[in-house]
């Protein structure tokens, strides 16, 4: 989820059918929090090493999921997940043809129904992000990848946010079942990029 994301999507941009799509419905539902292109173009990469599973928390109206299944290989299933029933109506509808897609409606941690996974990406707007509760251990298959979206780019170490330190930031570039750092995708935006360590 990114402040003002839905309208970082110009009129001429080259995006794929499913994003475009997305974008539209975004749009027409007034859901001005939608994954930013940035961060989209970053999801598309990583979902076409995902071979098996992949989820997302905080579906909005679908365009961080429509970058994802742009990207992912034709055998791997999808999952997002919605707490919002209209939005979660809304993106389902999008995917409606594609089989592979699961739009689900309720609480982010609705996700550890089906995995673990080879990527997890959980959303900015605090579902998993910030509470500890997504547990890499648990729900990455080994070797998987975790993105954790929408901070804005750490400048001292240790973080902080609010004159305070980052204690979410904290928890995932320091959390000892990952391997993660900081990616700047824009001057005002960054996501954690984690990979899961092998047990041990």
């Amino acid at each position: 989820m990114s402040l003002r994301g839905t309208d970082a999507y110009r009129d001429g941009d080259v995006l794929p059918a499913l994003v475009r799509r997305a974008v539209a419905v975004s749009r027409a539902h007034g859901f001005a929090y939608s994954c930013r292109p940035e961060q989209g173009r970053l999801l598309q990469v990583l979902a076409a090493g995902a071979a098996h599973r992949i989820a997302e928390t905080g579906t909005g109206c679908g365009v961080g999921l429509a970058w994802l299944a742009s990207g992912a290989p034709s055998g791997a299933r999808l999952i997002s997940v919605e707490r919002d029933p209209e939005r979660a109506r809304a993106a389902a509808d999008i995917f409606r043809d594609d089989d592979r897609v699961e739009v689900v409606q309720g609480d982010w941690r609705r996700i550890e129904e089906q995995g673990p996974y080879d990527l997890l990406v959980l959303d900015g707007g605090g579902q998993g992000k910030g509470d500890g509760a997504a547990d890499p251990a648990r729900l990455l298959a080994a070797g998987g990848t975790v993105v954790i979206d929408d901070f804005t780019p750490a400048t001292t170490w240790p973080p902080r946010f609010g004159g305070a330190p980052d204690l979410p930031r904290l928890h995932w570039l320091e959390h000892p079942a990952l391997k993660a750092t900081q990616l700047r995708l824009a001057p005002d935006l960054a996501v954690i990029v984690g990979t899961r360590l092998p047990a041990g």
